[in-house]
């Protein structure tokens, strides 16, 4: 333990490790099983407690847009004087990189797509369940998204770089449950519930993502596709985000967030020269305003479209799959924040990634809702059958096969090795005590820990039994966020209150 990092948390580390690996032993060993007992487990949790995800997702949204709006909003991350510590433009690239990009390549078109062909109500394949299926994308991939991951970002870069707190989430619930209980077993619960949160999210999307890109392969260069592929590709995929890892935030995954969001912009530009441009600019145009004027009908509903069984298969399944991912992502948005305001840190993380998002799907999805009653449905069976296959299916249609799908195929590794090198980096310091900076050795340690268990689980097909299980897991944490709001929330009002007024 000490070879690997002097400043390890035993407690943390161990406690991790204890509730991690029986899910992870479970998912290899027992694949059917354990998906079994998951489902059963996630239906139980949709059907009751569904209503929960949907109201506390609605309010973190709700609390942070009045949080930018309100005096709380000119506190800064850090000193009063204190500059940004990274350029806009990367700050948004390393930000939208680790919380949304490959999660967005992968389903751009193809839930779109889904709701398309199986609307929530009304008639399929219709005008009308085009224009609705772009508004339920945005509303699933917009604000709300990105609130979760404000919630814990917000909390965590506050107190560490305002309140020299350690970058821990236990730490910033001190001004609720006292600091003895922070930094004692209390604190180590919270801190082992996030991490549990961001080995088990990874794990599972470290596999998914490498059948896409398997898939991708397949399709484009004619590589088999098959578990060997995958395993080949998950053990180069490891391999480059071990190194970005260890090359520190300011140098590999600062580059790689950057090459990313210049390869989404030229494969958008792509869609919008040789696509349907109009159609495309009225996808976005329409789907926009409808999700606007909806989205506080949608917000504060229970059941969306006066469907039951859809609203907690989609959008409760995504509410649940963003609290599973904010520690990992709120922490790592939370590192690179320094010296943002709280307005500019809440903007920017809300609403910026949501617009982008948006403009991306539209490209993509609409590009493909308008060819596929041409095409004969071809997309849509693709879509039905093989879902990873959606993106390569679509660029078939268009010129420059060959340069779109290496350009795609670039594009989902890339962002795929900056999740996964953040998620290492977040694992290593929450495992450390908050260190900043965790040794190499502990951070090669976690990154060849989380490839091999990836590659463990797509062998035995024990993938999507364990992103259940993670969703399921994802419950206790979303009580930690609400107690991070109300921390938060209190420690800054208190610190305007008492301070003194501007000259």
């Amino acid at each position: 333990m000490r070879w690997l990092d002097s400043r390890i948390d035993r407690r943390v580390f161990w406690g991790a490790a204890l509730l991690v690996l029986p899910f992870l032993l479970a998912g290899a060993l027992a694949p059917e099983a354990t998906g079994g007992a998951a489902n059963r487990v996630l239906q139980a949790v949709t059907t009751h407690l569904g209503g929960v995800y949907l109201g506390l997702v609605s309010l973190f949204v709700g609390a942070g847009l009045a949080l930018a709006l309100s005096p709380l909003g000119r506190i800064r991350l850090g000193r009063d004087d204190e500059p940004p510590e990274f350029s806009r433009t990367s700050w948004f690239a390393m930000l939208f990189s680790a919380g949304m990009g490959i999660g967005l390549v992968f389903w751009s078109i193809a839930e779109p797509m889904i709701h398309f062909t199986s609307p929530p109500t009304g008639p399929a394949g219709t005008a009308e369940a085009a224009r609705l299926a772009f508004e339920i994308f945005f509303f699933h991939w917009g604000v709300h998204a990105w609130g979760t991951y404000v919630v814990v970002g917000l909390a965590i870069a506050y107190f560490h770089f305002r309140k020299g707190e350690p970058a821990l989430v236990s730490r910033c619930l001190a001004p609720l449950i006292g600091r003895r209980r922070a930094e004692g077993w209390p604190g180590v619960v919270v801190d082992v519930l996030a991490i549990w949160a961001t080995v088990m999210g990874v794990v599972t999307s470290l596999g998914l993502g490498a059948l896409q890109i398997t898939s991708g392969l397949h399709l484009s260069a004619g590589l088999p596709d098959g578990v060997g592929t995958t395993l080949a590709v998950i053990g180069v995929i490891t391999l480059l985000f071990i190194a970005s890892a260890v090359s520190g935030v300011s140098r590999g995954i600062k580059l790689l967030s950057n090459l990313n969001v210049l390869l989404m912009l030229t494969l958008l530009g792509f869609f919008l020269a040789y696509g349907p441009t109009r159609a495309i600019a009225a996808t976005f145009g329409r789907a926009l305003a409808d999700y606007l004027r909806d989205i506080v009908p949608l917000s504060t509903s229970t059941v969306l479209f006066g469907n039951p069984e859809w609203t907690r298969a989609w959008t409760v399944f995504y509410w649940a799959w963003w609290v599973a991912w904010a520690p990992f992502v709120g922490a790592f948005i939370a590192r690179i924040s320094r010296g943002r305001t709280v307005r500019e840190f809440v903007i920017g993380v809300m609403v910026l990634p949501a617009l982008f998002s948006f403009a991306f799907a539209s490209a993509l999805g609409g590009t493909a809702v308008h060819l596929d009653p041409a095409q004969g449905g071809a997309i849509a069976r693709m879509v039905q059958t093989v879902v990873e296959s959606a993106l390569f299916g679509t660029l078939r249609q268009l010129p420059h096969y060959g340069l779109l799908a290496a350009l795609a195929n670039l594009l989902i590794a890339s962002f795929f090795i900056t999740s996964a090198d953040s998620a290492t980096y977040v694992v290593s310091t929450f495992s450390t005590g908050g260190a900043e900076r965790a040794s190499r050795r502990l951070i090669v340690f976690w990154g060849a820990t989380l490839g091999a268990v990836a590659a463990v689980l797509v062998y035995a097909g024990g993938l999507n039994a364990l992103q259940t299980a993670s969703i399921v897991g994802s419950l206790p944490f979303l009580a930690v966020m609400v107690l991070l709001l109300a921390a938060t929330v209190r420690d800054m009002w208190e610190e305007i209150r008492t301070s003194p007024p501007n000259p």
